[in-house]
């Protein structure tokens, strides 16, 4: 099976995977107002006709984005110079910037503008809750499996391994949990890493590498710009980078050793990312891997963990590690 056709089979019956849309750039993006959060704000405040036309727009954004001046009077039951005072009231200079403000609310899809999503209704009628969850779990980690690159794999550990030292590069909520825990996993085998998340420690860090060193860059898109500026840094001082991320993607390509999965993400929005189930598995994989490879240097890293944990409180032997 090809990895479009597992891709699909993964995903619960009744969603559908999110769908790219174009990317603004770094500008657009940094000086975007949230139009629609505006409007909500301000509609009590604006007079009658006014806000019918707040209800149209907010009713259906995306034709309030498609339609003509004239198409959304109609559709509120306003005159047009309302329209234009409603742009206005909202703090846009006339319509036109109305529709490009609007238009840029959508980045991130109308999914976030509807009703929630219902609970599923097998789960209303008695089936397990935590099927909600359990089940995109067991998929994604299903669908990591069957498009792993076992050979990207034991490069990425070998290179991790033998590295005089390693960074983790990630940014956002979920990537900078992972590079947190990708830290959190390595430095009790005795790997001297960090993780950072902060755009600028994540350029110092990176200047001041060199052959040797390693780079771990998470990213879920692979087209953080945030990440892949300091990846080019550490590579221009001979650092070499593992990329956990999307294949294909700018990051993939950018590495010196890309382990890729591609897990589709869901149009329901109160459900956890899907692809950080996989991720935090290569996370695993990869730190598992150093272990052996490590062997009894791990081991006594390990070691020295557990006594002086076992010597600060009381506990049982085969308690997880920091816990």
């Amino acid at each position: 099976m090809r990895d479009a056709d597992v891709a699909r089979a993964a995903i619960p019956a009744g969603e559908e995977p999110v769908k790219q849309r174009t990317q603004m750039s770094v500008k657009d993006r940094a000086d975007a107002v949230d139009l629609i959060s505006r409007i909500k704000d301000v509609r009590g405040e604006l007079r009658p006709a006014e806000r019918r036309v707040a209800d149209a727009v907010l009713d259906d954004i995306e034709f309030a984005v498609r339609a003509s001046n004239a198409e959304l009077a109609d559709r509120a039951r306003v005159s047009q110079p309302t329209v234009t005072r409603f742009s206005r009231a909202v703090g846009c200079a006339g319509v036109r910037d109305f529709k490009m403000k609007l238009g840029q609310s959508l980045i991130v899809g109308s999914m976030y503008l509807g009703r929630p999503p219902a609970l599923p209704d097998q789960v209303r009628s008695g089936l397990p809750y935590a099927d909600l969850v359990f089940d995109q779990a067991r998929a994604a980690l299903d669908l990591a499996e069957s498009q792993l690159d076992e050979a990207r794999l034991r490069d990425a550990v070998s290179l991790i391994a033998s590295a005089n030292r390693v960074i983790v590069f990630g940014v956002g909520g979920g990537s900078t949990a992972i590079a947190q825990d990708t830290q959190y996993r390595l430095f009790r085998y005795g790997i001297d890493v960090t993780a950072y998340s902060d755009v600028y420690l994540m350029r110092m860090a990176a200047s001041a590498l060199g052959a040797g060193d390693a780079v771990i860059a998470i990213s879920a898109t692979g087209r953080t710009q945030e990440v892949l500026g300091p990846v080019r840094l550490a590579q221009q001082y001979h650092a070499k980078v593992v990329a956990i991320t999307r294949p294909e993607s700018e990051l993939a390509e950018a590495a010196d050793i890309a382990v890729t999965v591609d897990v589709p993400e869901l149009s329901n929005v109160l459900k956890p990312t899907a692809s950080r189930y996989a991720f935090l598995a290569i996370v695993d994989l990869i730190a598992t891997g150093c272990g052996y490879a490590l062997g009894l240097e791990a081991q006594e890293t390990l070691r020295r963990i557990k006594y002086n944990l076992l010597n600060f409180r009381e506990g049982e032997v085969l308690e997880p590690l920091g816990d």
